[in-house]
């Protein structure tokens, strides 16, 4: 199943998005990923996107193209590199920075005697 957003092809535009969901089955876990991953892309993407969903009981032999250990799982093909998150994608600032859509924030870390380790 293809759920494309948009009105540009993939190749006009660099800023398209291209993500494959993996699941098995219609199981809650599935269909809580695919709610998430569909509000995020609306959020975030605002229709420069392309999601896959492949489901791994019709066809187990897909697995193996993007090594998948775990499902759901979700591979962003493009923009390149290509990133994996596992889950049902329910931490949003957690997909958000695996996805490279927001910078990963670093705490300070202070110690109790004020100077360092």
């Amino acid at each position: 199943m293809n759920i494309q957003q948009g009105s540009r092809a993939p190749q006009d535009d660099a800023a398209y998005w291209t993500l494959r969901l993996y699941v098995a089955g219609l199981t809650p876990k599935s269909i809580t990923a695919f709610a998430n991953l569909k509000r995020l892309c609306e959020t975030y993407l605002q229709g420069k996107y392309t999601i896959e969903i492949i489901d791994l009981v019709e066809h187990p032999e897909l697995a193996r193209d993007d090594q998948i250990l775990a499902i759901p799982t979700l591979v962003r093909k493009l923009p390149e590199p290509v990133r994996k998150i596992i889950g049902d994608l329910t931490n949003t600032e957690r997909v958000l920075v695996g996805l490279d859509l927001i910078p990963e924030r670093h705490q300070d870390v202070s110690f109790a005697g004020g100077g360092q380790p």
